[in-house]
């Protein structure tokens, strides 16, 4: 009877062990699958944290990637608009002392042409003057060998004719010559007049 009281209590101490044992293991196992299951957390933490960085990190760039973008477009822009500006003032300015010498030619040509031109005229009112007294001599030679009043009246009054005659046929020929004269020192002045009225009626270029 005692032997089998024995056996039984050793069955139940066995038993106690195995479910104590059984217990430990299980809390070991489930220990370690909660820090497994840390460990993994912290892990995806430091993942996402790090992700999280990098992302940030990549947009901050990519902004100032398209800041330093877009300041690089205006500044080209306000450049090519600075040269255009500087180039039309150039281009304005050349027109503007081409024009002036333009000018400056025509003007010249139109002194050359009006000088020349009254040393032409100077030349015909000699002639005409020189051929007046000519005739006039011819008169005063034909009235000195008159012999009657008669006579003299008749030479005089031919004398009277003729040279109205002439003057107003040399003077029609001389308003005729400076008339032709104005034109063509003229002609200069007038084409740079005409130039002129179109170049800057035109409206201006963009």
């Amino acid at each position: 009877m005692a032997a089998e009281q024995k056996t039984e209590a050793k069955r139940g101490i066995a038993l106690v062990e195995s479910v104590a044992q059984a217990a430990a293991d299980n809390a070991a196992k489930n220990a370690n699958e909660a820090a497994r299951g840390a460990e993994t957390g912290a892990a995806a933490t430091k993942m996402g944290a790090a992700t999280a960085t990098k992302m940030g990190a990549a947009t901050a760039t990519k902004m100032m990637e398209d800041g330093a973008s877009q300041a690089r477009v205006k500044m080209e822009q306000g450049m090519q608009q600075m040269t255009k500006t500087t180039e039309g003032f150039y281009k304005a300015a050349e027109e503007a002392a081409e024009f002036g010498r333009g000018n400056l030619e025509a003007m010249t040509r139109a002194t050359q042409t009006l000088t020349t031109g009254m040393q032409e005229l100077s030349k015909q009112y000699f002639a005409m003057s020189q051929a007046m007294g000519e005739h006039a001599m011819e008169s005063a030679k034909a009235l000195s060998g008159v012999k009657s009043l008669k006579e003299a009246a008749d030479i005089q009054a031919a004398f009277a004719k003729a040279s109205m005659e002439r003057t107003m046929a040399e003077t029609a020929k001389l308003q005729e010559a400076a008339y032709r004269l104005a034109e063509q020192a003229g002609a200069p002045l007038a084409a740079r007049m005409t130039l002129a009225v179109e170049k800057f009626s035109k409206p201006l270029a963009a």
